[in-house]
C-alpha cells in the first residue's frame, strides 16, 4: 500500500540524486571530456627510457600546466647536482610562467610550439612523446588502475605507485 502511495505523488518527498557516484572520493572532478563525469588524472614524469621517476593525481577537471609544479616536486629519483636535465613537453605547456618555473627548478626546457611538430614530423623527426605513452600504456595494463574504485586519493596513489615499483622492478630485471 506504500508503494502505491509513494508513486501517485501522495507520500514522503524521493530523496535526491547524487550528482557524484559513491565510490568517487577526493581528487577528482568532472572530466570536460567525457561529459562531466568524474575522474582522476595520472600525471607522470619519466627518464629517457620511459622508466617513472615521479608520480601526481589530480582531479580530471584540471588543467596539464596546473599540475606540473607539483610533479616535477614530487619526483622520487633526483639527478646529479651538477647534471644537465633536459624535459620535452607537448604544446599544451607552452606558457612563459611554466618556461620560468622549469628554470627556476634548473631544468632546460623542451617545449614545442604550436605547429612546430608537424613541420619537423615531415622532414623525417619523430615526436619524443611516445616515452610517456608507453609508459601510460604500461600502467593501464593493470586493471585496478584503469577504474578508480578507491574512494581516498591515498589509496589509488599507493596503487599507482605500487604498478610504478613493478614497472620498474620489470625494466631493471
Amino acid at each position: 500500500m506504500t508503494s502505491c502511495t509513494a508513486l501517485s505523488g501522495s507520500g514522503s518527498q524521493p530523496t535526491p540524486r547524487c550528482t557524484k557516484p559513491r565510490s568517487a572520493g577526493k581528487k577528482t572532478g568532472p572530466n570536460p571530456t567525457d561529459r562531466g563525469k568524474s575522474g582522476t588524472k595520472r600525471h607522470t614524469l619519466t627518464d629517457g627510457g620511459g622508466v617513472p621517476v615521479g608520480l601526481l593525481i589530480t582531479p580530471a577537471n584540471w588543467h596539464d600546466q596546473r599540475g606540473l609544479r607539483p610533479l616535477l616536486d614530487e619526483r622520487i629519483v633526483r639527478a646529479a647536482a651538477h647534471t644537465e636535465q633536459h624535459l620535452c613537453l607537448d604544446k599544451g605547456y607552452d606558457a612563459p610562467p611554466i618556461a620560468r618555473a622549469l628554470r627556476h627548478r634548473s631544468y632546460i626546457p623542451h617545449i614545442r610550439a604550436r605547429g612546430e611538430e608537424r613541420r619537423a614530423c615531415r622532414r623525417g623527426a619523430r615526436p619524443r612523446r611516445w616515452v610517456v605513452e608507453r609508459t601510460h600504456s604500461w600502467f593501464n595494463r593493470y586493471r585496478k588502475l584503469l577504474t578508480r574504485w578507491e574512494k581516498k586519493a591515498q589509496n589509488y596513489l599507493a596503487l599507482v605507485q605500487f604498478a610504478a615499483t613493478i614497472i620498474v622492478f620489470r625494466l631493471v630485471g
